[in-house]
Parts: C-alpha cells; structure tokens; sequence
C-alpha cells in the first residue's frame, strides 16, 4: 500500500484524502484525488492475506487500463524516467488534432494512460 500510494501522490501528484481499515477482510483501503478535487477518487485496497487476485466473478474479465489527464507530458515522463517507472509507449499525438498520450505502468504493473489536451 506505501508503494502505491508514494507513486499516485509523489509522481501523478494526487492528494492522499484518507485511509481506512477493513477489518472483515483484513484489508485496508486509501483514497486519492487531485489536488484540485475536481476529478475522481482513486480507490486503493490492500488486502493483507492475499498474494494474487483470485475472485472468480471476475478472473475471466480482462482489465486493460485506467487513464490520467494531466497537464505537462514532457515533465511527468522526464521524472517517470527519473524515477526508472516503465514507460511502455512513448508519447505520441493522436491524429493532427489530438491529445498527446503515453503509457507507463505503476508500481503494481498496472498499465496507467497518460493523456494531455492542448
């Protein structure tokens, strides 16, 4: 859980809102947001015993992503390098018009998208 809530606050810059014991899971959750508090909450859930997700509703679903918009893409991706995050598509333009995206995985291996409208 200190890894993943480090990489959300200290390089996407989100803001730690509050962590919370789930006692009948032995689990534990923390929520983020921007620091402005106008996007979502992220939602982080550590759960203590478990050591690969198993839960059969949903082993045959394919997760693929969760996205970000930010503001500076030639920042973030200088300290994601900085900091040796892996950054699985460079940025690059879609279409003439528009946004610029990358793809750098987390501190899970979670494929995160990174998106920044001009």
């Amino acid at each position: 859980m200190e890894r993943s809530i480090d990489f959300y606050t200290r390089l996407l810059g989100l803001e730690l809102l509050g962590r919370h014991e789930i006692p009948q899971n032995n689990a534990e959750i923390a929520f983020l947001q921007d620091r402005d508090g106008k996007g979502a909450k992220l939602e982080l859930t550590f759960y203590r015993k478990q050591k690969k997700f198993i839960q059969a509703d949903y082993e045959d679903r394919i997760f693929d992503h969760i996205a970000f918009e930010i503001k500076d893409m030639k920042q973030i991706i200088l300290t994601m390098r900085k900091e040796n995050v892996a950054i699985t598509d460079e940025p690059f333009k879609l279409g003439p018009t528009g946004p610029i995206i990358a793809f750098i995985e987390d501190s899970d291996g979670t494929l995160i998208e990174l998106i920044e409208r001009k």
